[in-house]
């Protein structure tokens, strides 16, 4: 029997210069808003509250430290004040949500992808494994435990950020957890029409690969945010295209038409029939997976900088 759910690719500029909380309202009204059109499942952009780190790429370490400190101020707490509005948004609307969010974790920023069932409990919190280039400047790097699968009302949720998709391993983790919807993440406003089209592709073929279906957010700034973060007219170009925002089908398909400028929401409806119409084809962890010569060793353990051992069950106390 087929089983049908909507979903929204949200393409979203954030509110820059306050504390997080202004764009974590325009998250809750906008999965109001989608509600209302019968979604399901939302995907919001890459560490998308308070915003994305745009002003590492454009400028050297040395003389972003003022704004990095600023993101610090703004960073979210997991859980916390903002997730617990987002939660409520979800739970009021039974949506499932997945959410980025600049984390921070005592004195270290993440790139943290927030899943909410539609209960409003967050069943998934991951931190990108490895950030890209510049973005190793401003976060910490992720660890094993978050290459999780998790079963939401939506269906079984994968979720990756941005150039993780470059990683064919941390993928075929998610793959071979049966993901059937999988929701990826990318900043927008950036690097321009290469970046765009390097995404499609990328979107492309994990849906085909995978056999499941993805659903994209990149988020975007208008004219006046460019300006805004930029500061130099001579560095507005770099934060302008990039953005594709979509839906793919199991069968590379796309979904509707992306969202390519501006703000918008791609909406499509998500037939799961089309997953098993895809892996009777090619089951890439399953019927057309060779075990025997190809696979994968995953450690999920978190990491951990202390490993505490209990006294009293050392010989003679010491650990």
């Amino acid at each position: 029997m087929s089983r049908i759910v909507r979903a929204a690719a949200v393409q979203i500029s954030p509110v820059l210069g306050d504390d997080g909380m202004g764009t974590a309202r325009k998250v809750c009204r906008t999965i109001r808003e989608a509600a209302e059109k019968g979604v399901k499942l939302a995907v919001f952009p890459e560490t998308f509250v308070p915003y994305y780190p745009y002003f590492s790429f454009i400028k050297p370490a040395f003389r972003f430290g003022a704004e990095h400190l600023a993101l610090y101020e703004r960073a979210v707490s997991v859980p916390g004040p903002i997730t617990d509005m987002v939660a409520e948004a979800a739970r009021e609307t039974g949506m499932v949500v997945v959410l980025g969010v600049n984390e921070r974790d005592h004195g270290t920023l993440y790139n943290a992808q927030v899943i909410f069932d539609a209960t409003g409990e967050i069943v998934l919190k991951r931190r990108k494994i490895t950030p890209t280039y510049h973005e190793r400047m401003v976060w910490g790097q992720g660890d094993g435990s978050g290459l999780t699968v998790v079963d939401s009302a939506a269906g079984r949720i994968g979720a990756l950020a941005c150039w993780e998709h470059y990683n064919p391993l941390a993928r075929y983790a998610l793959m071979a957890q049966h993901e059937e919807i999988h929701c990826a993440q990318f900043p927008g406003s950036l690097v321009g029409q290469v970046f765009a089209d390097q995404m499609e592709v990328t979107i492309r073929h994990h849906a085909l690969e995978s056999g499941c279906f993805v659903v994209n957010a990149t988020g975007w700034l208008d004219d006046e945010q460019v300006r805004q973060v930029a500061g130099d007219p001579a560095l507005e170009g770099p934060l302008r295209g990039g953005c594709f925002t979509a839906i793919v089908s199991p069968e590379g398909r796309l979904l509707g038409t992306p969202v390519t400028d501006g703000e918008g929401m791609v909406i499509a409806d998500l037939d799961f029939a089309l997953i098993t119409k895809r892996k009777r084809m090619m089951d890439s962890v399953g019927h057309y997976a060779r075990p025997e010569l190809l696979s994968l060793l995953l450690d999920r353990r978190p990491a951990r900088t202390v490993h505490y051992v209990d006294d009293a069950a050392c010989e003679g106390g010491a650990p």
